[in-house]
């Protein structure tokens, strides 16, 4: 079973993918520096270091769907 601790939502705006707030932070609208293909490649297998451009602190992006990213840490 997926631990629902380490997911947070993201959308996918004109071929950008934000965070409505960082987990770590608490800044607001986020860009994350992924593209959408980059979600289809995580969710065929592929980790992927996503690093927060507000505050610079790091996870490894282990899956993802249409809604959350999986991370290999606890985000709540």
């Amino acid at each position: 079973m997926i631990p629902f601790s380490n997911t947070w939502p993201y959308d996918v705006v004109s071929k950008d993918v934000y965070v409505q707030s960082c987990p770590f932070c608490g800044a607001d609208n986020v860009l994350l520096p992924m593209k959408p293909k980059e979600l289809t490649s995580v969710r065929e297998g592929k980790k992927k270091l996503l690093i927060f451009p507000c505050c610079h602190n790091k996870v490894t992006v282990v899956d993802s769907d249409g809604d959350y990213i999986l991370t290999d840490q606890a985000l709540r």
